[in-house]
């Protein structure tokens, strides 16, 4: 996984389009319908656009130190699991995120880029898929 290419496309679409909140959840409510009514109160959309925001962090840090975003998807898991979210949708969500960015980066996404990125989704689904840290503590796979 190649830290840079994912950096690079978060800072293209950023440059491109700015704010992604619209793209990205009208996306993930065409895939799952169903999702759509759990953000029935959020009528300004900030609550999507926090949400959002902290993808990118967690991405970003996931990316590089991993200080907390392995961490972070696994009690964002286990606390959405109160919210009636399945934990395949935090992959799906970041398919979506990925897809979008793709979308919006065009010609300039490269197939590097799009490695890097399925490496990084593959590794993030890991800790979804894995929401309890002292089980995930004993597999060192996708540790730096």
């Amino acid at each position: 996984m190649d830290a840079n290419l994912i950096e690079r496309a978060l800072e293209i679409a950023g440059e491109r389009e700015g704010d992604l909140t619209q793209k990205v959840y009208a996306r993930l409510f065409a895939a799952r319908p169903e999702m759509e009514a759990l953000f029935v109160r959020d009528t300004n959309g900030s609550v999507r656009g926090e949400m959002l925001t902290r993808v990118f962090e967690m991405i970003l840090d996931f990316i590089d130190r991993r200080a907390y975003a392995a961490q972070m998807i696994q009690c964002e898991v286990i606390t959405h699991d109160g919210y009636g979210v399945p934990p395949e949708i935090f992959g799906l969500f970041f398919g979506v995120v990925a897809d979008t960015l793709r979308d919006v980066v065009g010609a300039d996404w490269t197939s590097a880029m799009d490695a890097s990125w399925r490496e990084m989704l593959a590794q993030m689904d890991w800790y979804a898929t894995h929401p309890t840290q002292s089980l995930a503590a004993q597999d060192l796979a996708f540790q730096t």
